[in-house]
């Protein structure tokens, strides 16, 4: 169901949308803080999240899980609106308390915190495409961390976490199972989805 309008320049929105958007980036960005500073129950760490470094590491993540999230998810917004679709993100609550539960006790990230909701017709190619829109988003946005780490070495830490999470984020989506984006890339075309994985295995286990 979509909400009442709001247009900010050439997107569509609605409050909605924008509230659920805020609440997914910052639960993601904290799950993944609590990942990356080994905070956890499972691991006796979790008064970690005292220190200096949790608060740094949540604004690195703000900037590099939060920017990856977000564009994401408009990637697949403009990509259908492109097609003529009425579109507009959804946080799934439970989920989001599901992903920072994992991170906060056991160290582990389920990063699905809701999706795009699109209305309209759409082919299986055009469904497929709006799909990979998203992850292939993550993966320019790795590329451009990547080089980053090495123009300034300087920010290597927080360019090396925006790669490492970005590839993360598009070969995760990728999965061909339930409502992530790579079962409705596999079944529009094989060989496409085949090669965004591969693409994101090579960079996620050999860089």
């Amino acid at each position: 169901m979509m909400h009442k309008a709001i247009t900010i320049g050439k997107i569509k929105t609605s409050r909605t949308e924008i509230v659920d958007i805020l609440k997914a980036w910052l639960a993601l960005s904290l799950a993944f803080t609590f990942i990356y500073t080994g905070a956890s129950v499972l691991n006796g760490e979790i008064n970690r999240i005292f220190s200096l470094n949790f608060l740094i590491f949540f604004i690195i993540s703000l900037f590099t899980a939060g920017f990856g999230f977000l564009l994401h998810e408009l990637a697949h917004k403009f990509v259908a609106q492109h097609y003529g679709c009425a579109a507009e993100f959804r946080a799934w609550d439970q989920l989001l308390y599901l992903a920072v539960g994992l991170a906060v006790f056991v160290g582990f990230i389920f990063a699905a915190p809701g999706a795009v909701m699109i209305s309209g017709m759409i082919t299986r190619k055009e469904n497929g495409i709006i799909s990979a829109a998203g992850p292939a988003t993550n993966y320019v946005l790795a590329m451009i961390f990547f080089g980053l780490l090495y123009l300034l070495p300087q920010w290597a830490n927080v360019f090396a976490t925006g790669f490492s999470i970005n590839i993360w984020l598009g070969l995760f989506n990728l999965i061909p199972f339930g409502p992530l984006d790579g079962k409705k890339v596999f079944h529009w075309n094989k060989i496409v989805w085949g090669a965004m994985l591969a693409f994101g295995a090579l960079f996620l286990f050999v860089f």
